[in-house]
């Protein structure tokens, strides 16, 4: 069944697939030139990922979207299992959000261009100011409940293990007063490691946790709700996968 399962792949899906996110690129950047980013930021993204998802036989749960409010903003912060995270959350998580992603993703042909056109947030770590200018994004995507999306731990891991929280995201959330909403990737590690070349069936699960309140302003709560949102999100995982291992490329 492997064998069959990476021909299909490779004759079928793959080269549909390559078609689906050009022609999806082209339609978020044409739709935002000329509608709203709020609208051809997000939709088409989110179609995209889950004819992906369709695509390629892989079945995907959610939990917990009982959890969150209407027309509400949130810092959603999830584990970084691999590449098939972007298809989970953005097909699935059933919120309109912007990404906080790496500038490198800005020179991929189609895809960065269309990432612009939809208002989402390159980080860029050179320098004090730099970070400075993309919490101020950050801050103007937070509009008509529009949310963040991050990866606190910055890298793809290497294991399916976590790595390390940076604190970028909880000072955003602690800076505008918004609840943090932890999410779980579980099997996105399985289907594409980090290290790995064939795309591998496996079902996903998204868990969505309850949001963390903002207890308080300024470090201590900035502390207190990373700490608190990297147990929320380990407690989904299973027991493998449990227990923080540290990621070279986090730094």
């Amino acid at each position: 069944m492997k064998i069959l399962y990476y021909i299909y792949q490779i004759c079928i899906a793959l080269p549909l697939l390559l078609v689906l996110t050009i022609l999806t690129a082209l339609v978020t950047t044409v739709g935002c030139m000329l509608g709203s980013a709020h609208f051809w930021g997000y939709h088409p993204g989110k179609i995209w990922s889950r004819l992906i998802c369709f695509f390629l036989l892989i079945r995907v749960r959610v939990k917990g979207r009982e959890n969150l409010k209407g027309k509400t903003s949130y810092v959603f912060v999830a584990n970084h299992q691999g590449s098939f995270d972007i298809f989970l959350i953005y097909g699935y998580l059933g919120r309109n959000f912007k990404w906080m992603m790496k500038k490198g993703i800005r020179k991929i042909p189609f895809v960065g261009r269309a990432c612009e056109e939809a208002g989402h947030i390159f980080v860029d770590r050179s320098g004090p100011k730099k970070v400075l200018e993309t919490i101020k994004k950050a801050k103007e995507s937070l509009t008509e409940g529009t949310s963040v999306v991050v990866f606190p731990e910055g890298a793809r891991s290497f294991t399916g293990h976590m790595g390390y929280f940076k604190k970028g995201a909880f000072q955003l959330a602690d800076d505008l007063q918004l609840a943090v909403v932890p999410l779980t990737i579980e099997g996105s590690f399985e289907i594409l490691p980090r290290t790995g070349k064939w795309i591998h069936r496996h079902n996903m699960t998204l868990t969505i946790h309850q949001p963390i309140l903002p207890k308080g302003k300024g470090l201590k709560n900035i502390q207190e709700t990373l700490d608190e949102s990297y147990k929320i999100v380990e407690s989904a995982l299973p027991e493998k996968l449990k227990g923080m291992v540290y990621n070279p490329d986090q730094n």
